[in-house]
């Protein structure tokens, strides 16, 4: 048979084309409604079962032949399209199970049991994705299966309270519950500690665990849930324990049970708590005075304190509280409310609260006598002895106990005390007896001022030495000897061989600087032809800190006291206090950053209030001010607060800031660790945070941030964050980024802070994910970080692509006065990118927006969008973001390229001549006329600042200054 004519071919494809166009929606609706009808077919199925094995079909009536959405529903059941949506068949008198096909109603949103007998494990809910309200409180089941809330991605509450269930811990798929607001699980046989996931749990505001088996700390992270009322009371075996520090940020709660546990240690500061009403303390074991800003709290309405251990003044409370406080039952100083304790008892609660006021000393130390407590003597009513050794102390001594004028003796042997010896206890006049022996005390012990005075502090391997944990692996046993380090502490026995090995070490290093001259000059003539240089040589011995304006007459040169200077003799390690008339000396210990307290005082003010920058979860920051008008920045840490996270963090940041050095991040320039305080010393960023700059411009009277200056921004921090996952000697994972840890200074050029929550990733690969408690800031977590805990570099670039939304749409993280599908940032800035129009209205409005700075924008939209894709692998490196982001900045262009004078070096002369000509200049000036004056006045202070601090690598190569 012969084939069609081409025209006859192609008018066929043309009809057959035309029939699909209509066959193909035919299709689609035929399989719609095949599909409609086999679920309400699965859902009819599903109910027969649930009814009949709860009895509802005899105690309800529901028609196990019938159809439960039509003709019409059966009672308490709602259907919509013919899928049921809702069980509601709380308090009905049923009896039996819950059928475990419940878990195949697909469609369902409400499944209300409670209040009936029922019985039997109560079923999985895995899968019910449309699922928002779980109400089986009050029955008899007997279990709850592992997955039960997997998948219920729209659980908005649940009630299981008052259940027969076997032990069974909280779940990690909870974490998965975005939009879970009330959970209640009263009486509910749950095992375990709390988990770190709850603190992930951002939308939650009821959170009821009340008579379970809890044990362990609260979790830290639970602080940042802005939780409306919190139920941890009543617990049957073990109990909840350690502090209640975490309440202090708590500050939208309106209820909140702790009675019936353990936790121990002081009240916290409730400044800030306007709401709470209800605050049930009862039958733990909490210590310490009763802090004002409770007793002062206007809106609290019913309280409870008895059976615990507190001390001090007993508190009076206003009239219209209702408070549970029994006197006896505490370890108030008197039974009378608001009579103030003796001025001596006040003065020994103070040197309780260096050790976080400990159990063994609230219970030893009742009463309104000084003399009648354990540890303590008196003589014509004067304390003059202060025994505490065995007593299982922690914490810290406190300067507190240089206010005993007439103590004789201070024992404070064998307990885990921490910290430094303070300066004040030394300066009594009448301690001629003191042992510190057998605890962790670190630091140089300060001379006593009474001559005939005996200090044992045997048993503390770190007396006279640095703290053990910000310490770098720098030093080796010698910086700690006595005697200074070095060869110069050769015997005469061995005087052949020291001079033999010196004589090798001198030729070895005078060949040694020799090649590296050569090198460096190669370095320096190739550099001059690319850049203009600073134009002044520092010295090795110094640091040179940058105030606001970078003119040499403002410069401080700070040297470093030590050094292998002089045969390598250890330099002092006293500090000397500037006399009114000085100059700001900041003296330290021969190769540490440590800075004395008095000069700290000195350069804020004694830490007034007109000097506050700030305030953050573990401290202040003050504005410092040195004698030449050099700012820095002055972050002091709570002691009250502060706790072992507090310390941790503050441990942390130290001993990152002493390994890494860039330009965008913030320079660490000192420490202090003295008695109680414990305070680091930063670089001054006198433009304050991106936080301020982009959310708040308007209430500082500030500019808002042009595009170009949020992309320099964006930049800088990238190449931050760069340097410390790959370009340092060892990657570090910062863990907290987000706006306000971002710091601008005058140029706008920002730098990455607050380190106390920063990682280090294993050696062998920054692609290891490492398991952490789970800490940051809600918004700005990773979602694999806050499920698992497990955190890689991948959380910081999920963070950071955050950051870059935050840049783009002027919005917050997380905004809770936005409505509530726009509340989260990254799930809203997600939907907008879909399409032009939508993003356009995304975009801040106070962006001048041309088609070049849209172009821009969207290609930092896009980049946002990979750094927060929902799984680590999909992210970029932060490099990319870096290649990304320097593409569309400003390129840099020399503003004199002629320039060849520097150093007086022509760049046309051969690299012998100018060798010669660097090394001349190199021994004849070091520093420029501006400043040699003022140099040469503190050479011989013996200030403190390293040039460069402790474990920084001794090669700095162009990479880590990327």
């Amino acid at each position: 048979m012969p084939s069609p004519t081409a025209p006859t071919a192609r008018r066929r494809r043309r009809g057959e084309g035309a029939a699909g166009l209509w066959c193909a929606p035919l299709l689609l609706a035929l399989v719609a409604l095949s599909a409609g009808a086999a679920a309400q077919s699965s859902d009819a199925e599903a109910m027969r079962a649930v009814a009949k094995a709860m009895g509802a079909d005899k105690a309800l009536g529901w028609d196990l032949a019938g159809d439960p959405c039509s003709p019409k529903p059966w009672d308490h059941v709602s259907c919509e399209s013919g899928r049921v949506t809702a069980i509601q068949v709380g308090g009905r008198g049923l009896t039996g199970t819950l059928a475990p096909e419940v878990r195949d109603l697909t469609a369902l949103k409400r499944l209300e049991v409670f209040g009936n007998s029922l019985t039997g494990p109560l079923p999985s809910l895995a899968g019910l994705s449309t699922l928002e309200v779980v109400l089986v409180r009050d029955c008899n089941f007997t279990s709850i299966p592992a997955d039960f809330f997997k998948g219920l991605t729209s659980l908005r509450a649940v009630d299981i309270d008052n259940n027969q269930f076997a032990p069974w811990t909280l779940p990690g798929d909870l974490a998965a519950c975005g939009y879970l607001n009330n959970f209640s699980a009263n009486t509910a046989n749950i095992i375990g500690t709390l988990p770190e996931f709850l603190g992930a749990m951002t939308s939650l505001q009821r959170l009821s665990l009340a008579f379970n088996n809890l044990s362990g700390p609260v979790p830290a992270s639970l602080a940042g849930v802005q939780l409306l009322q919190l139920w941890l009371n009543g617990q049957y075996g073990d109990r909840l324990n350690g502090s209640i520090s975490f309440i202090s940020n708590m500050t939208n709660l309106q209820q909140l049970w702790l009675q019936s546990n353990a936790f121990t240690g002081p009240l916290p500061d409730f400044t800030g708590l306007d709401s709470l009403s209800d605050l049930q303390l009862r039958d733990n074991k909490l210590t310490g005075p009763v802090p004002y800003s409770l007793v002062n709290l206007k809106s609290l309405k019913k309280l409870t304190l008895t059976n615990n251990l507190l001390q001090g003044p007993m508190p009076k409370f206003s009239r219209d509280l209702n408070a549970d406080m029994s006197a006896a039952s505490e370890s108030f100083c008197l039974q009378v409310p608001g009579m103030p304790c003796d001025p001596r008892v006040s003065l020994l609660l103070e040197v309780a609260a260096g050790f976080m006021y400990p159990m063994s000393l609230a219970v030893d130390w009742k009463g309104n006598d000084p003399c009648n407590f354990a540890g303590v003597t008196c003589s014509q009513g004067n304390i003059t002895r202060l025994n505490l050794a065995n007593k299982g102390l922690t914490g810290s001594i406190s300067p507190a106990i240089g206010k005993i004028g007439s103590l004789q003796l201070l024992n404070l042997a064998n307990n885990s005390i921490t910290g430094t010896v303070p300066e004040e206890i030394a300066t009594l006049p009448l301690l001629t007896d003191v042992d510190l022996s057998n605890n962790n005390l670190y630091g140089k012990l300060p001379t006593f001022a009474a001559k005939n005075a005996v200090v044992k502090t045997d048993g503390n391997p770190n007396i006279g030495k640095d703290a053990p944990a910000p310490t770098s692996g720098s030093g080796g046993t010698d910086n700690n000897s006595p005697s200074g380090g070095g060869g110069s502490r050769s015997s005469g026995n061995n005087g052949g061989s020291s001079s033999s090995s010196v004589g090798v070490i001198a030729g070895s290093v005078v060949g040694a600087v020799a090649g590296l001259g050569l090198i460096a000059a190669l370095g320096f003539y190739c550099y001059k032809r690319k850049q203009k240089p600073f134009g002044r040589v520092q010295s090795p011995h110094a640091m040179v800190i940058h105030p606001r304006h970078s003119g040499s007459d403002d410069m401080v040169k700070i040297t470093v006291a030590g050094g292998n200077v002089n045969g390598g003799a250890r330099a002092s390690e006293t500090y000397s206090q500037a006399s009114s008339g000085s100059r700001d000396i900041h003296v330290v210990e021969s190769g540490n950053m440590v800075i004395s307290i008095q000069v700290l005082r000195n350069v804020t003010n004694n830490f007034s209030e007109d000097n506050i920058l700030g305030r953050g979860g573990f401290g202040t920051v003050y504005k410092g001010e040195l004698h030449d008008g050099t700012k820095i920045a002055v972050k002091r840490m709570e002691a009250g607060v502060m706790g072992n996270k507090g310390l941790n963090e503050f441990k942390s940041e130290i001993a990152v800031l002493t390994k890494v050095r860039h330009r965008n991040l913030v320079s660490l320039l000192g420490y202090c660790l003295d008695g109680n305080e414990r305070i680091l010393v930063y670089e001054y960023m006198p433009q304050g945070t991106l936080s301020e700059h982009l959310f708040e411009w308007s209430q500082h009277n500030l500019r808002p941030l042009e595009w170009k200056k949020r992309l320099s921004i964006a930049l800088d921090v990238a190449r931050g964050v760069e340097y410390l996952h790959s370009l340092a000697q060892q990657t570090f994972i910062h863990r907290d980024l987000k706006p306000s840890n971002i710091l601008l200074g005058d140029d706008m050029k920002a730098k990455v802070a607050d380190f106390g929550l920063v990682r280090l990733a294993p050696a062998d690969g920054k692609c290891v994910s490492v398991e952490t408690r789970l800490a940051g800031t809600f918004g700005y977590l990773a979602p694999e970080y806050a499920v698992t805990g497990r955190v890689t570099t991948k959380a910081d670039v999920f963070s950071f692509g955050v950051i870059l939304m935050e840049l783009i749409t002027g919005r917050k993280a997380l905004d809770e006065t936005q409505p509530e599908d726009s509340m989260h940032l990254v799930t809203w800035f997600r939907r907008m990118q879909l399409n032009k129009d939508t993003f356009r209205k995304a975009i801040d409005p106070v962006i001048d927006l041309d088609e070049e700075t849209f172009a821009s924008v969207s290609t930092v939209s896009e980049l946002a969008g990979h750094c927060c894709a929902r799984e680590p692998h999909q992210r970029p490196d932060m490099g990319h973001a870096v290649n990304v982001l320097s593409t569309l900045s400003d390129v840099w262009k020399p503003t004199d390229p002629d320039s060849d004078d520097s150093y007086g070096i022509d760049l046309d002369m051969t690299l012998p001549q100018a060798l010669k000509k660097w090394q001349a200049f190199e021994d004849s000036s070091h520093f420029d006329g501006a400043t040699s004056s003022f140099v040469a006045s503190l050479d011989n202070t013996q200030t403190s600042i390293p040039t460069r601090p402790p474990g920084f690598a001794e090669s700095f190569t162009s990479a880590d200054g990327r």
